[in-house]
């Protein structure tokens, strides 16, 4: 009988250790993957944007030359500015972090309120302003939200961590088009 119970306990406590195995296993499957900007865009699209043609720097900011459509006008062509235009304006994607659970820290440029003055559609941008001043962000440095549960926004100087689901999914809006969206889980001021 002694020898019958031991068995049964070891079964028992092999049978909770697999539980908290499949449990532990599954809460490892909610976590997001914290990734950073430049790695939604191919890798010649960031290189062409690292190295902007020399002439760049001679424009004044809020100029007419100080947006992408005024590259061709300015008179210097050559592979490197073509190059660059094309990044600027580049929709190419990581197609690895389609469906993608992710955490990505940014900022938010509303597009779209709700009665309670909650921001219900809105692009995520890797820096303050971007869409707001010219040139935006290529496409791929774009990403989309649609959240009907409303985001209270506070500041647009605040950056946030959203977490969700990453889809390739081009949308254009007035202030910008982007390459990705994100099925947003949660959005929540940014701390390290």
């Amino acid at each position: 009988m002694q020898a019958i119970l031991t068995k049964q306990v070891h079964v028992l406590t092999l049978f909770f250790a697999l539980m908290f195995l499949v449990v532990n296993v599954a809460e490892a499957s909610d976590d997001y993957n914290e990734i950073e900007w430049t790695e939604l865009m191919p890798a010649d699209d960031l290189q062409a944007l690292l190295n902007p043609p020399e002439f760049l720097a001679d424009i004044e900011d809020g100029s007419s030359n100080d947006r992408v459509e005024a590259l061709g006008d300015l008179g210097e062509s050559g592979e490197q500015t073509k190059r660059f235009e094309e990044a600027l304006k580049s929709t190419r994607v990581i197609e690895a972090f389609d469906q993608q659970r992710i955490r990505i820290p940014g900022f938010i440029v509303p597009l779209e309120s709700n009665e309670q003055q909650q921001v219900t559609q809105f692009f995520i941008v890797p820096y303050f302003g971007a869409c707001l001043h010219l040139p935006p962000p290529p496409p791929n440095q774009i990403i989309y939200v649609e959240y009907s549960d409303g985001l209270e926004v506070t500041t647009l100087y605040d950056p946030y961590w959203f977490e969700g689901t990453l889809v390739i999914d081009h949308t254009q809006k007035e202030l910008g088009d982007s390459a990705y969206t994100l099925r947003l889980d949660d959005a929540y001021i940014y701390e390290e």
